[in-house]
């Protein structure tokens, strides 16, 4: 995959961009930070280039100006809410986020448990938060968020949430998931700060939709396709327009709060310093995109990508039909076909051939190595040892692993572990390799190239097991599946 995007360029023009924000305010910012920190792999994918962690990198540049407050749902806590990328609970993702930003020498200066209303759970996680040497406040449900502003902006409304104390000048506000509250804490702090005689500001950090692209970029259509389970949709943000002239795009959740962000503003400064939704961002990644060509295409594999899943999402019930349709006007929109991902046609030939399950895998080098259903291993464990095979330059025909070495594991799961199914799974396969690597140079070679995957292209004619998809994304490889079962 050809490079689109410069992440050296991004990271010294965004923490710029944001140490010219803190100036204009006194010497006090508030930033909402959207989207993932640690493993932005959406951004990667359709901005080649870009690292999964730059935001992380762009922060521990600011280290020594800037400060982290986790935001957390009380009300997620009470309900156990999962992230579902990681299938962990949001508390203790609280917890793994803190050790993470620690462990890189960033300072986080407390926990806010938003809607707390004396829930035991929260009240728990706190006195662990708390065990940790974390600060804890709470905040409130505010009766007529976010529109009663009035009351909002009131010793009733805001008043009644406990002040963080901060100490930087640089205050990163973020959470482990959206409907945290991100915002009210930002929006809290500043009332608070007013009422201590400090002008603090307010910005927002949200890598998409990228505001300096058209509106019909692919970058940005591929964010609609990421976030179409929401609904959430791009436009042009009025408010811009009619300020200054300039087109720019936002998406419909933030131009529809602005004007009543605009009217707290007011309430607590007297003043806006914003004249729209584009002026309170301070993104700068359409800035540093250097092959716009590469970006789009890597663009458009995402909306295939985002496509498929949704399809087989309808197909085990997991998505609604809704998105499939939002996904399928984009598809249309841009006249892409699904056999534009390059491993689709491979997979989906090689299982009409064989009569049987089949996948095919797409290396960086454009290569596409098939794997089909055999005797001893699965079509996705074939397709995974085919392509370490051929990355570590062994012929296809040379065994790595012996019928007999695989026999013991077959044995386990059919007469002890009660499988109907005597083929490897890919965990089992590379166990197999790991098992054999001491004695055998061959298998030891082919685990040496498992990093090399990173980034490959995965089709399967049926839909995967949980065991194969689960090593695919541990591989950091980008899966899509036929809406089949075997």
């Amino acid at each position: 995959m050809k490079i689109g995007f410069d992440n050296e360029k991004y990271l010294k023009m965004q923490s710029e961009h944001i140490m010219e924000r803190i100036k204009k305010f006194d010497n006090k910012l508030y930033l909402e930070f959207g989207g993932k920190l640690f493993d932005d792999y959406h951004a990667a994918r359709v901005l080649p280039g870009f690292a999964a962690d730059s935001k992380l990198q762009m922060l521990m540049q600011l280290a020594d100006q800037a400060e982290i407050v986790m935001v957390v749902s009380a009300d997620d806590i009470e309900r156990n809410k999962i992230r579902a990328d990681l299938g962990i609970t949001y508390d203790k993702d609280v917890i793994r986020l803190i050790e993470e930003f620690r462990s890189r020498n960033l300072y986080v200066g407390s926990v806010v448990l938003s809607m707390y209303a004396n829930q035991h759970s929260a009240n728990v996680f706190q006195k662990r938060l708390e065990n940790m040497g974390i600060k804890v406040y709470h905040h409130y449900m505010i009766p007529g968020y976010p529109t009663n502003v009035p009351y909002i902006v009131s010793e009733e409304g805001f008043g009644k949430n406990d002040y963080i104390e901060t100490s930087r000048p640089l205050v990163v506000v973020t959470a482990p998931g959206p409907g945290s509250g991100k915002m009210c804490t930002c929006l809290s702090q500043l009332y608070h700060e007013h009422q201590r005689g400090v002008r603090a500001g307010y910005a927002k950090f949200e890598t998409f939709p990228i505001w300096n692209l058209p509106l019909d970029h692919p970058v940005n259509l591929a964010y609609e396709a990421a976030t179409a389970d929401l609904s959430d949709v791009n436009m042009i943000d009025p408010y811009h327009l009619k300020a200054y002239g300039i087109t720019t795009v936002n998406y419909n959740r933030d131009v529809e709060i602005f004007p009543v962000l605009n009217a707290m503003f007011m309430k607590i400064f007297g003043t806006s310093p914003y004249a729209s939704p584009t002026d309170m961002g301070v993104n700068m990644v359409g800035n540093c995109i250097i092959d716009d060509d590469a970006c789009r295409e890597a663009s458009h594999q995402e909306i295939i990508r985002r496509y498929y899943n949704a399809l087989g999402g309808v197909a085990d019930g997991s998505h609604e039909q809704s998105e499939l349709v939002q996904l399928e006007l984009l598809m249309s929109k841009e006249g892409l076909s699904v056999t534009d991902r390059h491993p689709v046609a491979p997979a989906l030939e090689r299982a009409a051939r064989t009569g049987a399950p089949a996948v095919a895998i797409e290396l960086a080098d454009g290569t596409i190595i098939t794997g089909k259903t055999g005797d001893l291993l699965g079509a996705s464990a074939a397709a995974l040892m085919n392509s370490l095979k051929y990355l570590a330059e062994i012929r296809k025909e040379e065994k790595v692993l012996s019928p007999e070495s695989l026999e013991p594991i077959q044995t386990l799961k059919t007469n002890y572990l009660g499988s109907k199914n005597p083929r490897l799974h890919t965990d089992e396969m590379l166990i197999a390799l790991s098992a054999n690597a001491a004695k055998n140079a061959d298998a030891a070679l082919v685990l040496e190239q498992l990093p090399k995957l990173t980034g490959a292209q995965v089709h399967s004619s049926v839909l995967l097991s949980m065991q194969d998809k689960k090593v695919f994304k541990k591989l950091r490889c980008d899966v899509t599946t036929e809406p089949k079962s075997i």
